[in-house]
């Protein structure tokens, strides 16, 4: 353990910066380093981890109210394509004109593709309306190595 005054002497002896650490710590942690060269260093990382991280893409996928079984196969396929990329579906029923009183059929609809995709997908939450539109959004699963 080091006075203050002996840690800044320290530094400017060493031309570096004396920077607290762990202000928390009883007593508090400081160190000596470059204070300029630090911040580089931690925007760097930074910088890394944002190239790492995973981007996120979500597609889109446009039913009816009165989708046709073909219609809602060739769908399928795409949602299951999609899925198989990584990427997250966001598949919704749009309600054109006086077509919103069948809301129950939309529901039934999307309730029907999130279980045709189990496999590839996990549903992130049950259909809601939003004005004229209800929609589901649909994460891949991950495969398991």
């Amino acid at each position: 353990m080091v006075s203050l005054a002996e840690a800044m002497r320290l530094a400017e002896e060493a031309g570096l910066d004396l920077v607290e650490i762990s202000p928390g710590a009883v007593p508090p942690v400081c160190r000596i380093i470059d204070y300029k060269k630090f911040l580089y260093e931690q925007k760097k990382k930074q910088k890394e981890l944002k190239a790492k991280a995973a981007k996120v893409v979500v597609k889109e996928i446009r039913f009816g109210p009165n989708t046709d079984d073909h219609d809602f196969d060739f769908k399928l396929n795409h949602a299951i394509k999609f899925l198989g990329e990584g990427s997250k579906v966001k598949a919704y029923v749009f309600f054109k004109g006086r077509s919103i009183v069948f809301k129950e059929r939309g529901e039934e609809l999307l309730l029907r593709f999130a279980d045709k995709l189990e496999d590839y997908g996990k549903p992130e939450a049950l259909p809601q309306l939003e004005g004229k539109r209800m929609q589901i959004m649909l994460a891949p699963r991950k495969k398991a190595k």
